[in-house]
């Protein structure tokens, strides 16, 4: 069956888009003198996991165009729930950051992320079309190849119905329509990593693997259903990683004040110095045309926090709610600041 697979491989090898070849490093990379890989560092795949950054790829996004499907990735709403799932496990969003379906920009941004971020996951980029570069860039950027990935090939042709419109396709006939599908099966390949740590399927109803490279850059597709699918069922693999194990997450108090936040300023800087090595940081945020006006406390230490908790009352003259809103009088009109 691979040999067929091989064969069909062959026949539709493909070149890069124009647009993938202009760069210095690209022309490096065809003499196999890649300046990225030279300075690579090598990620262990079992590292704990205390950092985290999101890296956002697809020109649709920058363009701002309007969702037109609820599958559409146009408008980011991965982002947003991936910062919710980090806060959710205790990890520490450092960066996310929104790029075009660039060779260069990919390559500068997932480098820059893997060395300086523990588990850093992408959103975007990896479909069947022209412009879909993300595997191949991400390779790039760590000196890899792209392999056809048997398994996620395998999991493809099962799990997967061509399109109404393509009633002629056939698995195992060359066309250009399967050379189009291979393309979401090619995936960066490391011959010194195990090939389990490479691509984890962790949703037995989804053929799309979990591309890991250099042990900590996590590639994801940009579809917002498949990216949070993925995401909950990779939750279990990061788990024993992550510095509370039982994935307690961060802890958020909302404290509800009267106060401006130029009364309440000179004591939250008092504040947040001290409770900085507890690991708790201090927060203060105008809510415009309200009364009410919201401070808060984020951490992990909940213990440190909850002693807090009197202190922080009496010194905003406010106290700690579940909804910003909650202490809102029926009719709020007037500006807080």
């Amino acid at each position: 069956m691979f040999g067929r697979v091989n064969q069909l491989l062959r026949h539709f090898s493909r070149p890069l888009p124009n647009y993938a070849h202009t760069s210095a490093a690209s022309s490096a990379l065809s003499r196999n003198q890649s300046p990225y890989a030279m300075t690579s560092s090598v990620v262990s795949i079992k590292k704990p996991i205390h950092t985290a950054a999101c890296l956002i790829i697809g020109d649709e996004v920058l363009g701002g165009k309007a969702t037109i499907a609820t599958d559409a990735p146009t408008v980011d709403t991965n982002s947003p729930y991936f910062a919710r799932y980090c806060f959710s496990l205790g990890i520490q969003l450092k960066r996310v950051e929104v790029i075009a379906d660039d060779e260069d920009e990919i390559i500068e941004a997932v480098r820059r992320m893997s060395d300086r971020y523990d588990f850093v996951v992408t959103s975007g980029g990896i479909g069947p079309t022209h412009d879909d570069i993300t595997y191949q860039s991400i390779a790039k950027a760590f000196g890899l190849k792209l392999k056809l990935h048997k398994e996620a090939f395998e999991r493809m042709k099962r799990l997967s119905k061509p399109h109404p419109l393509q009633p002629n396709f056939d698995w195992d006939t060359p066309s250009p329509d399967l050379a189009a599908k291979l393309r979401m099966v090619e995936i960066p390949h490391d011959e010194n990593r195990p090939e389990q740590d490479q691509a984890l399927f962790v949703a037995e109803d989804t053929w799309v693997p979990i591309a890991v490279v250099n042990g900590n850059v996590h590639i994801l597709p940009g579809v917002p259903r498949i990216f949070e699918r993925l995401l909950d069922h990779l939750k279990p693999l990061l788990l024993p990683r992550l510095t509370d194990p039982e994935g307690k997450g961060i802890y958020r108090y909302l404290f509800s004040t009267p106060l401006p936040e130029s009364a309440v300023a000179p004591y939250l800087t008092e504040l947040a110095t001290r409770a900085l090595p507890y690991g708790v940081k201090v927060g203060s945020y105008p809510r415009w045309g309200k009364k009410r006006n919201t401070v808060t406390l984020v951490g992990t230490d909940k213990a440190y926090m909850d002693s807090l908790i009197p202190e922080v009352e009496e010194r905003v003259k406010g106290r700690k709610v579940d909804r910003e809103d909650e202490d809102d009088p029926p009719s709020d009109t007037e500006e807080s600041k």
